[in-house]
């Protein structure tokens, strides 16, 4: 059994004015590659971590993404990550080999990076952050509960060649999302009411449209077949992860 989390994701400095061929290079090409190998060597099972991003970006009011949706990504990413899954499913189909596909949202946990890290440094440090008036609703995965799923994803007979979206069960805004965290680190959450409408056209105007997106805007997760086809519950609940990554994250400033 193989579990594949290896990926090109996060690119700050882009330098070719089209991304996708190193994405496909990587995500796609590498990914195919490594499955190919372990059919050679007779792996039965073939875990693919994806992406939400699969999904979407975005998820309209009262609406979340489900494991059985039309994929729609957007960026080099998630249409790199699209592409690997649709490989790896003719690779199931031609072979034999089963394949699981996971599509997790943002995952944290004790030493997470990338903006969730950027986030408690906001919050640790006090700074004023606009948004305070965000009532999205964003689902997350802590890495306790993402690896749980994995698990069972190798050995569960009822996941071969099956689609699988992953989450804590618990949406939070982004508004509520820092006073946790901000409680977790025994700081004040200092959010100024700021409009969405406002930070997303500010985000555009920076050309960081993605960021205004992420932090205005809703991602829901459905995982209605995930825990009817396989019997799966988080177990570990989002409070006592946040907790955890906070600490780490204390112990780490203060050595």
């Amino acid at each position: 059994m193989i579990v594949h989390c290896a990926a090109r994701v996060h690119v700050l400095a882009e330098r070719g004015s089209d991304p996708l061929p190193a994405f496909r290079q990587v995500n796609v090409q590498g990914t195919l590659g490594l499955a190919q190998a372990a059919v050679r060597a007779g792996v039965k099972r073939f875990v693919f971590i994806s992406t939400i991003k699969v999904n979407g970006e975005e998820t309209a009011a009262g609406s979340s993404f489900r494991a059985d949706d039309r994929p729609t990504p957007a960026d080099p990413y998630a249409i790199s990550k699209f592409e690997a899954e649709q490989g790896l499913l003719q690779l199931a189909s031609d072979t034999g080999l089963e394949v699981v596909i996971v599509r997790p949202p943002l995952v944290y946990g004790p030493g997470v990076g990338a903006n969730f890290l950027s986030m408690m440094t906001w919050l640790s440090k006090g700074w004023p952050l606009p948004l305070g008036a965000i009532h999205n609703g964003r689902s997350l995965v802590a890495l306790p509960n993402l690896v749980d799923l994995i698990e069972l994803c190798l050995v569960h007979p009822a996941a071969a060649n099956q689609v699988f979206l992953v989450s804590d069960g618990e949406d939070l805004s982004s508004s509520e999302l820092l006073r946790r965290v901000a409680s977790a680190l025994c700081r004040p959450a200092r959010l100024l009411p700021i409009p969405a409408w406002l930070l997303r056209s500010l985000a555009t105007m920076l050309g960081r449209r993605g960021m205004g997106q992420r932090l205005c805007g809703s991602l829901r997760v459905d995982m209605k077949k995930t825990c009817e086809r396989l019997g799966w519950r988080p177990p570990v609940s989002s409070a006592v992860v946040l907790q955890q990554t906070a600490d780490y994250f204390l112990e780490r400033q203060s050595a």
